[in-house]
């Protein structure tokens, strides 16, 4: 949206007569939920000591219900040998699975081996239980050709359609350095250094097979993915994710989240696929703005995250509702209505997002703001509607942008004795 326009439609927001409040689903409907991988009920872990099971239909940290902290990373490929590569998803999924268990990455461990080799685990989670760790992959579009249309591992042919490049929206202010990728993983837990050190070992062991491109730590988990959870706060002071997919919702889950045979990659079904986006917040501006144009922006109110039209959080928006002044309510350019199923032919994600804080830009301003994860069973059928029409009209557009993107094709869970993306490369 050029500013010109912008401005204009925030007048025309501002113009809408309602004070009502505004709870915010930052950039795209839909969000994240918890999930057994072994059954359709929620699996979590009960306490910060207590492990959630790595082996099942799905992968765990899609619906799992959403620990506290993150650290996700998006690798490269380096080697041009599928072998090498295939020994190293095999290798990552047995450290995987022992990290996922508060184990050591590694059979020898930190302090096991002998004092003369490099042992087999960094070290940094002696003594620390599993703290709900877990471990996602996802694969890149670029893993299956290079930017020469080249079949780089033999699996060129079983691209899903799905997993398709995502378009540049408008005011999209990408930074190559942190979008893309080959290989993305997503480590979740409710201690930072536990996910911290499960990334760490996994690009440990990846060292020659595959480089780091980017990573991002995340903190205060931005969706409620269980109904056993409060829907938490985004750095803009709103709750956010209050309409996102729950863990409970299996058939919303078949119908919105995992990826079917019918859908044409067979070796799809059971998994889904995951947007990832780095949004950076303009704190500074949003900070100095009313709290009056904060909630008519978003369309909720800050306090108990109703819409503008209901009084509880979880009451349904009315956009038909009009006030003395003959105007809506809920703004047209008001995130939430811009956002909503209703207007985006139903299109629903599983949204599992974190804040972050990466320190000063330099120029006294904080780089901060949302890493939204959205999983879906179609991206250009549910990310890609929806975040168009965010893109166009939504007048939250002036306080953020868009600077990372990447997606990813998560293949279904492994059963004991598989390997990360045995359905691919098998």
């Amino acid at each position: 949206m050029e500013p010109g326009s912008q401005s204009l439609s925030r007048r025309r927001l501002l113009g809408v007569g309602a004070a009502g409040i505004a709870g915010v689903t930052v950039a795209a409907a839909g969000g994240a939920v918890g999930h057994d991988l072994l059954s359709d009920s929620p699996a979590a872990a009960n306490t910060a000591a207590d492990a959630v099971p790595f082996h099942g239909a799905h992968q765990a940290g899609i619906t799992t219900p959403a620990q506290d902290r993150l650290h996700f990373v998006s690798f490269d490929v380096t080697t041009s040998k599928r072998e090498e590569l295939v020994a190293l998803l095999k290798e990552w999924t047995r450290a995987a699975e022992r990290m996922t268990r508060g184990k050591d990455a590694g059979p020898i461990g930190a302090v096991g081996g002998i004092p003369e080799a490099p042992p087999d685990d960094t070290g940094d989670a002696l003594e620390l239980p599993p703290s709900g760790l877990t471990l996602t992959i996802g694969f890149g579009p670029s893993l299956f050709t290079d930017a020469n249309g080249k079949d780089r591992f033999g699996i060129a042919g079983k691209r899903p359609a799905a997993l398709a490049d995502l378009p540049l929206f408008p005011a999209d202010k990408l930074d190559p350095a942190r979008s893309g990728g080959d290989i993305a993983i997503q480590a979740c837990a409710n201690d930072p250094q536990v996910a911290v050190h499960a990334i760490r070992n996994l690009a440990r062991i990846g060292f020659g097979t595959v480089s780091v491109r980017w990573s991002q730590l995340g903190f205060g988990r931005t969706s409620s993915t269980s109904r056993s959870q409060v829907t938490p706060r985004n750095l803009m002071g709103f709750k956010d994710g209050t309409r996102n997919l729950k863990a409970e919702d299996t058939k919303l889950l078949d119908e919105h989240l995992w990826a079917a045979p019918s859908d044409g990659a067979a070796w799809m079904a059971g998994g889904t696929y995951l947007v990832a986006r780095r949004i950076r917040m303009m704190i500074e501006t949003w900070d100095r703005t009313s709290l009056q144009e904060q909630e008519m922006i978003i369309g909720r109110a800050k306090g108990s995250g109703a819409p503008l039209t209901g009084k509880k959080e979880f009451d349904e928006p009315e956009f038909d509702t009009v006030g003395a002044d003959k105007m809506p309510v809920i703004a047209k350019e008001a995130h939430v209505r811009l956002a909503h199923p209703d207007f985006n032919g139903g299109a629903r994600l599983l949204r599992r997002g974190y804040n972050f804080v990466d320190g000063s830009d330099g120029l006294g301003r904080l780089d901060a703001g949302l890493f939204f994860l959205a999983f879906q069973r179609d991206p250009r059928k549910q990310f890609v509607p929806v975040q168009r029409s965010l893109a166009r009209l939504d007048v939250l557009n002036e306080y953020i942008k868009h600077v990372g993107s990447a997606v990813y094709a998560c293949p279904p869970g492994v059963r004991p004795g598989e390997y990360w993306g045995q359905s691919l490369f098998g």
